[in-house]
């Protein structure tokens, strides 16, 4: 269990493994993982109002933008505000970041930084359980039975960011927006 109520931040570009590591950091030290991705897809099955106007960009195909998943995560943050977290996935940007320093101090920032091909390669190969966020990868964590969640049985899906075609186009937009960020902190 953490002795001091930890706050820190796993930053990274898409497929860098920020899930995977924020997992085991938080077992390891006894923090809660919290992570954006999760709170956005619980956010859009509430009917909150964050929830209604995110899910009008992502069925325009596009980013939700920075105040609308600052203000999801401002409010889950808000309610563990006597909990020791690791954040994964947010901030994202320089206002995000400075959205999050107005309602906190972080203790720790880990930055993960992998070889551009590395990411291509395993954003092209991930498939995700939608309902859940659950993330398979057809090279290393591949499902039991291809195409099919281990645990429900539902259909996997590749997400429309992660085909090969938008893969580069990500990697290059989370790059200008993350170079603000890290050097904040």
């Amino acid at each position: 269990m953490a002795s001091k109520l930890l706050r820190a931040v796993v930053l990274g570009p898409p497929g860098s493994g920020k899930g995977t590591v924020c997992e085991r950091i938080a077992r390891s030290f006894g923090l809660q993982h919290l992570s954006s991705g999760q709170f956005l897809r619980e956010s859009l099955g509430g009917g909150g109002e964050a929830g209604v106007l995110a899910q009008q960009y992502l069925e325009r195909g596009l980013l939700v933008p920075d105040h609308v998943i600052t203000r999801v995560m401002v409010t889950e943050l808000e309610k563990r505000r006597e909990q020791p977290w690791l954040l994964d996935g947010f901030p994202r940007t320089l206002g995000q970041a400075k959205a999050l320093d107005g309602i906190c101090e972080l203790d720790l920032v880990i930055s993960l930084n992998i070889p551009f091909e590395t990411l291509k390669d395993r954003l092209s190969a991930r498939w995700v359980h939608p309902a859940s966020g659950r993330v398979y990868n057809m090279d290393f964590n591949p499902p039991h039975t291809q195409g099919v969640d281990d645990l429900t049985g539902e259909p996997l899906v590749q997400r429309e960011e992660d085909k090969p075609e938008a893969v580069a186009a990500r990697l290059r937009k989370y790059k200008d927006a993350a170079k603000p960020v890290i050097e904040l902190y």
